[in-house]
């Protein structure tokens, strides 16, 4: 590896994961494309989808150059509130142009975290980060839209198991902003491992989680938080869809896509509940 690579605050396999799912969810918007169509279970038709990815791409970029922007307070609520006025404020809705939209800015995200150490840090509408995990934010929010447009068409999606383990530095860093309050007071150990890669543990005290990443192959206690009460295995696609709100827990195990173990695997069907997706 070159010692511009190791500077670089995007890995390679990272750079290329974002330039592939922008350019996959852009040629969803192949001229002729139903912008109409809705989203299934969302208020946003496709249309306003890609807008939006094209608005947030330019956003992102934006801030991997180092300019500073709000957006929102951070919150579920307060990215929805923001989300809706920028779509008013761009009026743009031909799929053509905001495929262009969508793939330049991606570009435009990369070019700049070249020039970036990962550690660098960036204050992004998820809160703190660094530039690493900020492209690793970027891919789940591509992923998770251009999901959402390829279902909407019903045309194939972008996402894989590859990928979706680029984007669990994001999860990583974003869940302790999103608790549910349902989960005041719960005190509990988690694992979450996905089928053939990496995982992570979430370990609740008093309501209050600590996520920490863990390495493929590493042991049960790599992660320093000893025994776990419910060990949560699953289908990469299926688990990235889940943490996003496209799924169902109780859907997704009834059709073995994920397995819970352990001493109280119970506590699986209420995992996802203790969050909400951003």
């Amino acid at each position: 590896m070159t010692d511009s690579a190791l500077r670089s605050a995007l890995t390679a396999p990272l750079t290329e994961a974002l330039h592939g799912a922008a350019e996959e969810t852009a040629a969803l918007l192949r001229p002729g494309a139903d912008v109409t169509a809705r989203i299934p279970g969302a208020e946003w038709n496709v249309g306003e989808a890609a807008a939006h990815l094209a608005l947030a791409n330019a956003f992102m970029a934006a801030l991997a150059r180092g300019e500073e922007h709000s957006y929102g307070d951070g919150t579920p609520g307060g990215l929805a509130a923001a989300n809706e006025d920028s779509l008013k404020a761009y009026p743009e809705r031909d799929p053509a142009v905001l495929a262009g939209e969508i793939t330049r800015h991606t570009r435009a995200f990369t070019e700049a975290a070249a020039q970036r150490a990962p550690g660098d840090p960036v204050l992004t509408p998820m809160g703190p980060m660094d530039m690493r995990t900020f492209g690793s934010y970027l891919l789940t929010h591509i992923m998770g839209h251009g999901y959402d447009i390829a279902a909407a068409l019903r045309r194939p999606h972008m996402v894989d198991g590859k990928r979706v383990e680029l984007t669990l530095p994001f999860f990583a860093n974003a869940m302790p902003r999103v608790v549910h309050p349902s989960a005041a007071g719960l005190t509990a150990r988690y694992r979450m491992k996905l089928w053939g890669g990496t995982g992570f543990t979430v370990v609740f005290t008093d309501g209050v989680p600590d996520v920490r990443l863990q390495s493929a192959g590493a042991g049960a206690d790599a992660a320093g938080t000893g025994p776990v009460d419910c060990t949560i295995s699953g289908h990469p696609v299926e688990f990235f869809l889940l943490a996003l709100g496209r799924r169902r827990i109780r859907s997704v195990m009834g059709r073995g896509k994920v397995f819970a173990w352990g001493r109280k695997p119970w506590l699986a069907a209420g995992f996802p509940g203790l969050f909400v997706a951003p």
